[in-house]
């Protein structure tokens, strides 16, 4: 699978991944075989393959965009495929989590550029969960949201217990995994989930207008930026002060910096080449 040049986010192959390159944002496009793309096998191992295909291209991607076809982001896993997986072995019906859905998180996480995520419709499960892998939602105003593991009697999975906590609190947190309450696009907003509400239809378009711009920033300070703020929430403060003055270092010499100092000292707009 190869990025394409593209200027949109609306075509999409029949089933799988889209994944296009413009502008300096790589387009990750989920198209699954359901009008909820629900990650089924292929799906899983095509989305796998488009996250590290936008980690190896490097400088030629400084900003991604994570989004979908249909009217759903994501159903989270495909459970009619899970039950023939029960039915046929279920003592490794969950060997999946290790081997695909766990790479999966970890590689979107370690993407070193901004990552916006635009969802529409249902956004459940481990669907959720590659939400919260991005650094930015934009989020449609008919979405609808639920962890959805206790309904069918499990746990967590995709990193959720983790990233969910830390987007809206422990107790909140709980109350969603335990009583599996859902909640919409305003609760998402209330609860600093989602950066942006925005008119069904339009999430897409409107997480596109974010990852252009966030493109044509200072990547580099973007990338220590992620680094600073997926620290552990306990590091002690001499821990965080001495990682944050490291930081600035690193980003004092960069051309970006000196640049935007005498851009702003001139007030002009200053232009980020990422270096």
């Amino acid at each position: 699978m190869g990025i394409a040049d593209d200027h949109g986010v609306d075509a999409a192959p029949v089933h799988g991944v889209d994944l296009s390159l413009t502008d300096g944002v790589a387009v990750i496009l989920l198209c699954g075989s359901t009008p909820g793309n629900a990650l089924d096998a292929a799906l899983r191992e095509e989305l796998l393959a488009a996250v590290r295909r936008v980690r190896d291209h490097g400088s030629d991607v400084r900003a991604v965009l994570l989004a979908a076809r249909g009217p759903s982001f994501c159903v989270g896993q495909d459970l009619k495929e899970h039950a023939r997986d029960l039915e046929a072995d279920p003592e490794s019906a969950f060997a999946k989590i290790r081997a695909e859905y766990n790479p999966i998180v970890e590689a979107l996480h370690a993407l070193s550029q901004p990552v916006v995520a635009a969802v529409e419709g249902a956004c459940v499960g481990a669907g959720l969960a590659l939400a919260l892998s991005a650094d930015v939602r934009v989020v449609a105003e008919g979405a609808r949201f639920a962890t959805a593991f206790a309904g069918i009697g499990l746990a967590a999975d995709s990193g959720l217990s983790a990233t969910l906590t830390r987007a809206v609190g422990p107790s909140r947190t709980a109350g969603l995994f335990l009583l599996g309450d859902r909640f919409d696009a305003r609760d998402a907003l209330r609860w600093g989930l989602a950066h942006r509400v925005t008119p069904d239809g339009t999430a897409a378009d409107e997480g596109l207008t974010l990852a252009r711009r966030l493109a044509a920033g200072p990547t580099a300070a973007y990338r220590e930026i992620k680094a600073l703020l997926r620290q552990p929430d306990d590091a002690p403060l001499p821990t965080v002060l001495d990682r944050e003055a490291a930081a600035q270092e690193r980003l004092g010499p960069t051309d970006d910096h000196r640049g935007a100092v005498r851009a702003f000292l001139a007030r002009e707009t200053p232009t980020f080449h990422g270096s």
